[in-house]
């Protein structure tokens, strides 16, 4: 991996920062959220009671990741799920590890949290995450059906 990489959670003062890599993550997969989805999300990261976090990747101190994750209760097992809800990073540093990093402290935190799983999604093509996610997780076939109410 070139440079200094830190993983660490987002601070409250560092939206700025965080604003285009989820405008370009939002622009990878087509989609469009309205501002005050952005605010929310935002705001729900910093919220003690939410179990809603943020990840940033930094390289040589400038931010060129994030990951969003969440836990939540299952009806197949005792412990809870980590949902790894977003992944992104930025183009100029993809193939650095980053991404990679930014998994692996996830595993890291939902171990911490008692959580018995880590699963995600992505579009199947999607080739370039793959090639990682292949390497650090199991594909297990299942396909996403979804009705927007």
């Amino acid at each position: 991996m070139a440079g200094n990489v830190i993983i660490r959670p987002l601070g409250e003062d560092e939206r700025e920062a965080w604003n285009p890599l989820w405008d370009g993550y939002l622009a990878f997969y087509k989609s469009a959220l309205a501002q005050e989805i952005t605010d929310l999300a935002w705001s729900r990261f910093h919220d003690p009671d939410e179990p809603l976090f943020a990840l940033g990747g930094y390289i040589d101190g400038r931010l060129l990741g994030i990951a969003h994750y969440l836990f939540h209760r299952s009806t197949w097992a005792h412990n809870r799920y980590c949902y790894l809800e977003d992944l992104f990073v930025a183009e100029e540093a993809r193939g650095n590890g980053l991404g990679r990093a930014l998994i692996e402290e996830v595993y890291r935190k939902a171990e911490a949290a008692g959580a018995s799983r880590v699963y995600w999604l992505t579009q199947s093509g999607n080739t370039q995450a793959r090639a990682l996610y292949d390497k650090v997780a199991d594909n297990l076939g299942f396909i996403q059906y979804r009705k927007v109410l």
